[in-house]
């Protein structure tokens, strides 16, 4: 798996930027560690929406907002593409087609963010459980 990037950019009220990056390979616990140390720098609210997100300064794209919608709002449970638009219309105060979040969702499901599952003519979608990479040992002769 090739290594993949990740940053994040905090303001704080003085204008200031920080500035916090990551290379290598990102999972969802060490992107959640990192997440909790920006909120620890009080770059993050604890609680409602996430303004960063949605601020005029970001570099985030609708996939990413939907993407960190999903991991905020779903965690562990199953969600159709109904709901993810729900929240992310609602959180974001931005329109996203039904259309765009479904292709969005499938996508994720085809780089194995997501698990899906047909059930009774609809799809629902959840987090993929993490697992370890395995490390295969090749003998030398």
């Amino acid at each position: 798996m090739p290594a993949r990037k990740m940053r994040i950019e905090l303001f704080d009220s003085e204008g200031n930027r920080y500035t916090i990056s990551f290379e290598g390979q990102v999972t969802r616990e060490k992107a959640l560690h990192l997440l909790d140390l920006v909120e620890l720098l009080g770059g993050v609210p604890s609680g409602g929406s996430n303004p960063e997100i949605n601020s005029p300064t970001n570099e985030f794209s609708k996939y990413d907002k939907a993407r960190l919608t999903i991991q905020r709002h779903f965690p562990l449970v199953w969600f159709t593409s109904k709901e993810v638009q729900s929240v992310y219309e609602r959180e974001l105060k931005e329109p996203i087609g039904l259309s765009t979040v479904a292709t969005y969702l499938s996508r994720m499901a085809d780089r194995g963010i997501l698990v899906k599952m047909h059930a009774s003519k609809r799809l629902k979608y959840r987090m993929a459980p993490s697992f370890p990479a395995a490390t295969i040992k090749q003998q030398i002769r």
